[in-house]
């Protein structure tokens, strides 16, 4: 079971908060770290001192971590033309030497998109489909040819199809709670699907569609890794749990039903509970960022158990 860190930094982190938890991560033995792609705070939180840009953040920690995966859960489809995104995520894979993955969604906080001067267009799932059809293609295209799409949406003529990420195959990852067109879409362009927030019932129920989707589209399902975002909150002890809880706006018992929280023996056994219907890797939703004990314990007492 591969354990790797997600982060809310639009719920109030710095840079340099977020490069300190980079480094903690791999400094830990976590897989990767991951983020967010929100450019305005949810909750009533003051999101102070205000956004950060995911592929800038994951640029910078490119150049100053060595080991651990990057990636966004999940880039906002709605926030960048899927050429520029294509170019954007392969130059940051070179600067990371090959580390990089790509989440991508449709956008869906509307909110952000009027508080910053984004269209939110209506047909938000169709472009989706476009997006990961140009930014896949463009990356496979052989060196020296050029790749032409003309969709309902989007229309690129002779493009160079130029940079090329370091690595062979960025993988893609494709999530969400969709019954029917999220698992064709994973089954057609994912490499991994992630379904966040979910119970155990409705991962198995999901897993299962995304698998009939891949079956269809030609693929086996074990082609895709399958993977949850849960939010964590552990503690040594009754007292600890509700500290961290209290901290992130929660009660532990909210924190036990829908997420991964309680002493590291129940963390251990829930998340042995998500590896039984499939799930063979957890980003972990870390909400306070200046708790690096939290991860240190998780490190110690929660990943040592499962690797």
């Amino acid at each position: 079971m591969d354990l790797r860190i997600f982060t809310e930094p639009q719920q109030g982190a710095t840079y340099d908060t977020l490069l300190t938890v980079a480094k903690a991560t791999e400094e830990l033995g976590f897989d990767a770290f991951f983020r967010s792609d929100h450019y305005l705070r949810m909750g009533s939180v003051d999101g102070l001192p205000g956004p950060t840009d995911a592929w800038i953040t994951l640029a910078g920690l490119a150049r100053e971590t060595k080991r651990i995966r990057l990636g966004t859960l999940m880039t906002a489809g709605t926030f960048r033309l899927p050429g520029v995104l294509a170019i954007q995520v392969a130059q940051v894979d070179q600067m990371s030497g090959g580390r990089v993955e790509l989440g991508l969604g449709a956008g869906w906080f509307e909110e952000e998109h009027k508080a910053y001067g984004i269209p939110f267009p209506k047909e938000k799932f169709a472009r989706l489909e476009e997006q990961l059809e140009i930014v896949t293609g463009l990356w496979s295209t052989d060196l020296g040819k050029t790749y032409d799409f003309h969709g309902t949406y989007y229309d690129l003529t002779d493009s160079p199809a130029l940079p090329k990420p370091a690595q062979e195959k960025i993988p893609v990852l494709v999530g969400g709670h969709g019954a029917t067109r999220t698992p064709r879409l994973a089954a057609k362009y994912a490499d991994e699907f992630n379904i966040p927030f979910a119970s155990i019932e409705d991962s198995e129920r999901q897993f299962r569609r995304v698998r009939a989707a891949a079956e269809e589209a030609g693929r086996s399902g074990d082609d895709l890794t399958y993977s949850n975002a849960l939010v964590v909150c552990v503690g040594r002890d009754d007292q600890e749990v509700a500290r961290r809880a209290a901290a992130i706006g929660r009660e532990p018992d909210e924190l036990k039903l829908n997420g991964l929280a309680g002493s590291p023996a129940e963390v251990v056994d829930k998340i042995g509970r998500y590896a039984e219907i499939g799930a063979s890797r957890v980003y972990l939703q870390i909400l306070d960022l200046d708790d690096l004990d939290h991860l240190e314990l998780i490190s110690a007492q929660v990943q040592s158990q499962l690797s």
